[in-house]
């Protein structure tokens, strides 16, 4: 092991505008391992300079009106003194499971109060994170309008409005980005964000099964052309599939299931046709797992493969 180890070139920064990856301190915490440690490495290490972040409600709102921003503070502070560029996603549906993180306290309140809860806190994160120069952007509710996927899935168009508006009133020089609620379409009503994500899967599970989704570069660009003719917003992969997705969670299966879905090969393949869509920057999904499995598992081909990947021309 301690040959295939050494094969792993030296880090070299990574174009943020090519290439950012997502972090998530609950994805850290299922894998067992330290969420600093996790981001030091993906930043010394792996040499990725641009970062998508959570805001998880009830991570920072356990208690109605009692704030706890201290885990958010030290990602966005090591964020700005490795010079980092970060997106900062707000509102109640954030990217990891289950999806939607309700506080406990804010699920039992009736609709109206909900919507009033979830505001003030949008507010607040808002207000505490825009003098950070490193915030370049804002993602509003990922996935906002998909029903069928998570817990606590509460779908409020004319809410989501309102977020968008107080979102660009708090602060309306930065762009914010939303995603549709699958892997295609592009925004047809308000709101109508500054820029539009794509998620990019292509293998899935469901129904006992594994599934391909079906991408081609071209119909990704095709879709990317027709927002930028309707709405004149650009568009970009905010969410590249790099780990597997299985009949269990990551840490519960076994390397030869997690291959099923995400394998050297599979990594090789997904950045090679994200690549073809020209539709930059890429942000890549799986960062905990690629440090999980070198630094747990001591297997180092899943992030060479990322590493050769991102590098290949």
């Amino acid at each position: 092991m301690e040959r295939r180890q050494k094969s792993i070139s030296p880090p070299t920064v990574i174009d943020p505008n090519r290439f950012g990856v997502s972090f998530s301190l609950k994805q850290c915490r299922d894998f067992g391992v330290d969420p600093q440690k996790c981001m030091d490495w993906l930043i010394h290490d792996a040499g990725f300079r641009r970062f998508r972040l959570m805001s998880y409600w009830n991570e920072h709102e356990k208690e109605q009106g009692t704030y706890d921003f201290s885990s958010l503070d030290w990602q966005l502070e090591t964020a700005r003194k490795n010079k980092c560029v970060v997106t900062l996603c707000l509102g109640a549906r954030q990217p990891r499971w289950p999806e939607n993180h309700w506080p406990d306290w804010a699920w039992a309140l009736p609709e109206e109060r909900r919507t009033t809860a979830l505001l003030q806190y949008i507010e607040a994160v808002v207000k505490r994170y825009r003098k950070y120069a490193v915030v370049v952007s804002y993602q509003l509710e990922n996935e906002a309008l998909l029903k069928e996927f998570g817990e606590r899935s509460e779908v409020n168009r004319k809410r989501l409005r309102q977020e968008f508006d107080l979102v660009k009133k708090l602060d309306p020089k930065r762009p914010v980005i939303m995603s549709t609620s699958t892997s295609w379409g592009i925004p047809m009503r308000k709101p109508i964000p500054d820029l539009v994500g794509f998620s990019y899967y292509r293998i899935l599970y469901g129904g006992g099964k594994y599934k391909h989704a079906l991408h081609f570069p071209r119909l990704d660009r095709l879709r990317a052309l027709s927002n930028k003719l309707l709405h004149r917003r650009s568009s970009f992969v905010h969410e590249l599939q790099l780990e597997p997705w299985g009949p269990t969670a990551i840490w519960k299966m076994m390397i030869p299931e997690q291959d099923k879905s995400m394998s050297v090969r599979h990594i090789t393949k997904n950045i090679g046709l994200a690549k073809k869509t020209k539709l930059y920057p890429i942000d890549l999904w799986g960062g905990e797992w690629w440090y999980w499995r070198l630094k747990h598992v001591q297997d180092p081909l899943i992030w060479l493969a990322v590493q050769r990947a991102l590098t290949r021309e």
